[in-house]
């Protein structure tokens, strides 16, 4: 067992490592569950189009409302105790649903109430989380680090999850949020075996204020080459591709002719590329330059929606998002390391809240503009919009992401010590 637990996670990673990744996979477990049960609690307790849509603005929006507030936070207080109050919260939250399911209480406004709870206590999780690696590991192995903590949300979330909130919704509409709190408390129990070194910034916070901290993070993140280049590139590239896969359930039933089991095959496609990119990542990183991936997977990206806009065939369409999932696991992963090895220690919140709202708000953009060609033009429009529009974008930033994967400044940091 503990040949397959090194194998899994090195022993050089460290022990409180591991307990971050085991807290990261059983959380993300629970997460999948509600991608699942949530829309279907909502969907079962109302039949009106309006508030069913609501329960994916609920979700969508806390980033965008919360994401600067969150990096604050991560960058002022203790970040652990952060995770544990946030999944705390939801703990209680998710009990309260289900006690109200179980006991026959059906009101559709508690639920989307719990919903929004939810998404926004998971900004404040999620955002403090991405700062404990790079504390915890040498920024050598923040690569191999982050490939494992992507292989549970791909796995976990992505796969498994979701099927088994829909079976647990079936069975009954308490239980996949009864079941969601459990982990959710077994990722507060894991995460508070992690030990940290001291937060640089603990004893400075009360000497700032939150504008002046949200200031300075934009300043760091416009400043830096490395970093403006990434959240700029994830804002556009996340317009194109929210502009292309808004539609994609109009794509695979009018261009592809699949139905809902086929829909279904997209998604399970993609995050089965995204586990090979998972077995391929380490061996990728150790023969091509982060730069040369970055590149390569922006081109893999902007030929996909071409690919997407001229096939009509079903099986080709899967293998095209099969390739895609790989790509969106090795850009995930690589962008995500840049970044934690060019950002100090002391910005780390702040700057990753910033990139969470490139991240939303270029997919709420895209959505937007996918729907609108989409209704005019047809369903294969915003998938040429994407094309042309990430074309541009690659010529415009070729130079650039080569530079950027070695562009970090940041000296070598010791191991956390082990938990004692």
């Amino acid at each position: 067992m503990s040949r397959v637990v090194d194998a899994v996670v090195p022993a050089r990673l460290g022990t409180s490592f591991r307990w971050l990744l085991a807290s990261s996979w059983t959380t993300n477990l629970g997460d999948g569950i509600a991608l699942a049960a949530g829309p279907l609690l909502v969907a079962a307790l109302t039949d009106n189009a309006f508030l069913v849509s609501l329960a994916a603005l609920l979700r969508w929006a806390p980033p965008l409302v919360f994401g600067l507030w969150a990096g604050v936070l991560s960058d002022r207080l203790d970040r652990r105790r952060i995770v544990m109050v946030a999944d705390g919260l939801r703990v209680g939250v998710l009990l309260a649903v289900a006690v109200m399911l179980f006991t026959g209480g059906h009101s559709v406004v508690v639920a989307l109430l719990a919903l929004g709870v939810l998404a926004s206590a998971e900004v404040f999780a999620d955002n403090t989380s991405a700062t404990l690696a790079p504390m915890l590991v040498r920024r050598d192995d923040l690569a191999i680090a982050n490939a494992r903590v992507m292989t549970g949300f791909i796995t976990m979330n992505q796969l498994l999850g979701p099927a088994v909130g829909a079976a647990l919704f079936a069975a009954g509409r308490a239980w996949p949020f009864a079941t969601e709190a459990v982990l959710a408390a077994a990722g507060v129990l894991l995460v508070s075996r992690v030990v940290l070194p001291a937060h640089q910034r603990e004893a400075e916070a009360g000497s700032s204020t939150v504008r002046r901290d949200i200031g300075e993070g934009f300043r760091f993140a416009v400043r830096h080459p490395a970093v403006r280049t990434l959240c700029l590139t994830i804002l556009i590239f996340n317009v194109t591709f929210g502009a292309a896969w808004s539609v994609l359930v109009l794509y695979a039933q009018r261009q592809l002719g699949l139905g809902a089991v086929g829909f279904g095959l997209i998604t399970t496609m993609s995050a089965v590329g995204g586990l090979v990119g998972t077995a391929l990542y380490g061996w990728l990183t150790r023969r091509v330059s982060l730069g040369n991936i970055m590149r390569a997977g922006l081109i893999i990206e902007t030929l996909t929606h071409l690919a997407l806009a001229v096939t009509t065939v079903p099986w080709l369409a899967l293998v095209i998002f099969f390739v895609f999932g790989a790509h969106a696991f090795i850009w995930g992963t690589t962008s995500m390391t840049v970044r934690q090895r060019a950002v100090p220690s002391a910005l780390q919140g702040r700057v990753n809240s910033i990139n969470t709202i490139s991240t939303y708000g270029g997919l709420v953009i895209g959505s937007a503009i996918g729907g609108t060609l989409a209704s005019r033009y047809g369903v294969t429009a915003p998938f040429w919009f994407a094309f042309v529009g990430s074309a541009v974008f690659v010529v415009a930033l070729w130079r650039e992401l080569t530079r950027i994967a070695h562009a970090d400044q940041q000296p070598e940091r010791p191991a956390a010590p082990a938990p004692v």
